[in-house]
């Protein structure tokens, strides 16, 4: 894993005539969204309790961007899906609505401690907060908040649902 991730860094570091030619993708303005987000992410971390609470005030969405699948076996009472893969200025648009500064509230497998599925953790580098959060503030939508702790999802305060 390591060896594949230091040689992902190599090829990307490259240049590349072919870097830029493809219109619909643009690595170096991801870049820079990613440089430009960090502080604001750093900001908007808010511990379980908090957490909580904000997903309970009105107007507020619970987001989980993972799979289809994974909502399905299991996830936070009131959460709705969206699976990053399907994220598009329509479909976002769709799922948010038209209030752009709506408050989002996310969270991912990392934020679980159970390692299991539906949560089995992911690498702490590439946890889907991560281009979750990247992904709404780069289409457009600056209210996220993110879940900072760790929880074991069979915490009855987690209100843990399936299906």
């Amino acid at each position: 894993m390591r060896r594949t991730f230091c040689l992902a860094l190599a090829l990307a570091a490259a240049p590349s005539a072919l870097a830029q030619a493809n219109p619909q993708i643009d690595y170096p303005a991801f870049a820079a969204l990613t440089a430009s987000v960090a502080p604001q992410r750093a900001e908007r971390l808010l511990a379980f309790d908090a957490f909580k609470a904000e997903a309970a005030r009105p107007g507020a969405l619970l987001l989980d961007a993972r799979s289809k699948d994974a909502f399905a076996r299991g996830h936070i009472k009131g959460a709705v899906n969206l699976p990053l893969t399907d994220f598009t200025a329509a479909s976002l648009a769709a799922v948010i609505g038209p209030d752009a500064n709506r408050p989002i509230l996310i969270y991912c497998n990392n934020n679980f401690s159970n390692d299991q599925s539906p949560v089995p953790v992911k690498a702490a580098a590439l946890a889907l907060n991560i281009q979750t959060f990247i992904n709404l503030v780069g289409y457009g939508y600056p209210n996220v908040r993110e879940l900072a702790d760790v929880v074991d999802f069979t915490d009855p305060r987690v209100e843990w649902v399936t299906g």
